[in-house]
């Protein structure tokens, strides 16, 4: 029997729909191979959750179960209710063999939860090479020296800034904290904002996006004796630079990934905090998601033309400016079928350019390539077109500065707790939303900066507690 030891609150998560995809993954190839029959009948669950993504993921894995003799059953599931998934699949026996692009938080709580096979991530990692993938991608995703889950893919948090009104108004590229403060100020005209970011208090964006703006001033979860940090001076300073911001220089209520790219791509905000995966929607590539600013109904591609991005930022008490991004994984369970290393082999060598192609705005490639061709997979990703109801090149739509900023930016992300060896910890304080809270409390109701960075600070403190 798995043992599953949850993280405190976090199984309280609202239930949201679970997408089931196919059944039956293939027919027994010629290569099939024997074996008992529950060993090739895998079950496969991913985080990748969107109709047109379950799709293109079932028919990647379809071609390898074809060529096994496998069936692959593959079942979506949105991230936020992971873990009440996984206390109903533990309680019936019916866990997974392996679960595809989990984040780097979802890793860490499998991995408190003793659910990982880590023989099994030595084993698929030493027979790719592990000095085929981004160094930082393999540190995020190991703890106490040992591999927890093989990193597939990430996408980098960015600054989208309208280049036209920047250069208009002569100000600076946003790349710290007060360019974006001086712009926000400066471009908040009529309906204009001068900067929309998430600030919805149960979301994981909102928790995604200040992090990114909390590492940039050196504000960290726990310091390296994993004593919990968030009332630090440099903390309530990001603080009193995000809270305020949003309260003058944005729009009113609670913001969203929704919300926060609608206002963009309407052309009514400056600045905009959005992960990678914008930059298809952003040239019109995506008919539910289309730009609507004025100008952009004679040319879909004119806010990607007249937009810029920013990579890293950096506070006045950082030491240095900070990337921040997902990196997601597979993740092999215990228990699992024998075969489910074959198929993370596959989908990492054979199946990969594929799986990239998913979505390359968002999924920059961790395994850089072979031994035999080191590059060979950032290279293709290069040259991928993306989209979804309309292909392009993102070489064409962006300038090749801007891809390989994109594309070099999981090699130096930073994450809250990780490093330190608290990845548990940072997952329960994201799951529980800790930080959003605090901050909608500083924006809605006047608190300040050193009162929210205190609550959050009280909030972990307790949670740290309750681990353990």
């Amino acid at each position: 029997m798995r043992r599953l030891r949850l993280l405190a609150g976090v199984a309280a998560t609202t239930m949201l729909a679970v997408v089931g995809c196919g059944g039956d993954g293939g027919e027994s190839g010629s290569g099939s191979e024997g074996g008992a029959a529950e060993d090739n009948a895998l079950t496969i669950w991913t985080t990748e959750d969107q109709a047109d993504r379950v799709k293109a993921q079932q028919k990647i894995m379809d071609a390898w179960a074809q060529k096994s003799g496998a069936t692959v059953k593959l079942t979506a599931v949105a991230e936020d209710q992971l873990t009440t998934v996984i206390t109903s699949a533990a309680a019936a026996n019916d866990l997974p063999d392996a679960i595809a692009a989990l984040s780097l938080n979802g890793v860490n709580q499998l991995h408190t939860d003793d659910l990982l096979d880590l023989d099994a991530a030595k084993e698929i990692l030493d027979g790719l090479g592990a000095d085929t993938f981004q160094k930082r991608a393999l540190e995020l995703t190991s703890a106490d020296g040992e591999q927890l889950a093989i990193p597939s893919d990430g996408w980098a948090q960015l600054l989208f800034y309208r280049t036209d009104l920047f250069e208009a108004a002569g100000l600076a590229e946003p790349k710290t904290y007060d360019d974006v403060q001086n712009a926000a100020k400066a471009l908040k005209k009529g309906k204009t904002a001068g900067i929309v970011a998430a600030t919805a208090p149960s979301d994981s964006f909102t928790q995604q996006t200040f992090e990114w703006v909390a590492l940039a001033n050196g504000c960290q979860l726990v310091d390296d004796a994993g004593n919990v940090t968030l009332n630090s001076p440099q903390c309530q300073e990001a603080f009193n630079f995000y809270g305020p911001m949003m309260k003058s220089s944005s729009v009113p209520g609670n913001q969203d990934a929704d919300t926060t790219r609608a206002t963009y791509f309407a052309g009514n905000a400056a600045m905009v905090i959005w992960s990678s995966f914008l930059l298809d929607e952003l040239a019109g590539l995506r008919k539910d998601a289309l730009p609507t600013c004025d100008k952009c109904k004679g040319d879909p591609e004119w806010l990607a033309k007249n937009s810029g991005l920013v990579t890293t930022l950096q506070g006045p008490s950082g030491s240095a400016p900070a990337a921040f991004g997902e990196i997601v994984s597979w993740n092999v369970l215990n228990d699992a079928s024998p075969k489910t290393k074959d198929l993370v082999t596959y989908m990492m060598t054979d199946g990969y350019l594929d799986w990239l192609k998913i979505a390359p705005e968002g999924k920059v490639p961790t395994r850089l390539g072979t031994a035999d061709n080191p590059k060979e997979y950032t290279d293709a990703w290069a040259k991928m077109e993306a989209g979804v109801d309309k292909k392009a090149l993102l070489s064409d739509i962006y300038s090749p500065e801007t891809l390989q900023a994109v594309a070099a930016s999981p090699g130096s992300f930073d994450r809250w707790g990780i490093p330190q060896g608290q990845g548990a910890l940072a997952a329960a304080v994201g799951g529980q939303f800790v930080v959003p809270q605090a901050l909608a409390k500083m924006i809605n109701s006047g608190a300040s900066a050193a009162d929210a960075a205190n609550e959050a600070q009280k909030a972990a403190e307790g949670i740290k507690q309750d681990l353990g």
